[in-house]
């Protein structure tokens, strides 16, 4: 990650940039329908191949979908940790069936303005910070809502704005100082305006070997780098708003130099890590 990447650039290097992806994406679509047609054992003019045997579809068919399966590697958890401690994002992917999201994560005693700017460009904008309980307290944030109904229990606290040399908390310079803040053990809750415009998250104190949500692998990541337990994180979205799912994020994790990871993959380094022990 070059100490350009999250600049605005040129207008020449944003269109290109933008060009690239569009290709990207044209490429997968063309590919997607080559797939279909395999599928429906349509021949290359797009004609139904009634002649094509059943079987020797399904066949092609499950060769497709392995070749698709196997063309995107995950990064492992340790070249992960390496960007990590040295103040890069990561993206980290969930399971299909539960958020089937990716999220931008970062150590917060990373994060800068530049970063913070990044952050908001790519995601929903609702920037959050998970930390362990006794962070939680020292700061005396109280949890949100006491009948949490959210779908996996994200347990939000109360919004927090950083009070030492910001202005109305939205920029992303003053989420940035917000967000430092939160790590430095010398700042109490008394330094904080509420509500603010930082999302603070309670995780849980095994992380993924609790609960597997992007709270606690962005805490586990901080554990694991030797940083102060205390992410930012936030889930990428598409430019059209909706949020970015599997294939996208494969497409923006290589356009911007990003380690990709699972959560699987997390508890699994997790699990053999405490095996050891």
């Amino acid at each position: 990650m070059g100490s350009g990447e999250f600049s605005s650039g040129s207008l020449e290097e944003r269109l290109a940039a933008e060009q690239a992806r569009s290709a990207e994406l044209e490429r997968r679509l063309q590919e997607a329908q080559l797939r279909l047609q395999v599928l429906v054992g349509k021949d290359k003019h797009g004609a139904l191949n009634l002649d094509t045997p059943l079987k020797a579809t399904a066949a092609a068919a499950a060769a497709a979908s392995a070749t698709a399966a196997t063309e995107f590697e995950f990064d492992s958890i340790e070249s992960a940790l390496v960007d990590f401690a040295a103040g890069k994002f990561v993206v980290v992917v969930d399971d299909v069936d539960r958020e089937n999201e990716g999220d931008l994560i970062i150590a917060a005693e990373a994060m800068t303005p530049e970063k913070m700017a990044f952050m908001i460009r790519h995601t929903s904008g609702v920037i959050c910070t998970p930390m362990l309980g006794s962070r939680i307290e020292q700061l005396n944030l109280p949890i949100m809502v006491e009948n949490n109904t959210d779908r996996h229990r994200t347990a939000f606290t109360v919004t927090v704005d950083f009070r030492h040399g910001t202005s109305t908390g939205i920029s992303a310079a003053d989420r940035s100082a917000t967000s430092v803040a939160l790590t430095n053990p010398n700042v109490t809750g008394d330094d904080f305006l509420r509500p603010g415009h930082i999302f603070p998250l309670r995780a849980r104190e095994r992380g993924v070997l609790e609960r597997i949500g992007h709270t606690e692998a962005s805490v586990d990541l901080c554990r694991l780098s030797g940083l102060q337990p205390v992410g930012v994180l936030c889930e990428i979205a598409k430019d059209d708003g909706t949020m970015a799912r599997r294939d996208y994020l494969e497409v923006f994790s290589r356009e911007h130099g990003l380690k990709m990871i699972t959560i699987a993959d997390l508890v699994k380094y997790r699990q053999a890590l405490e095996s050891k022990q």
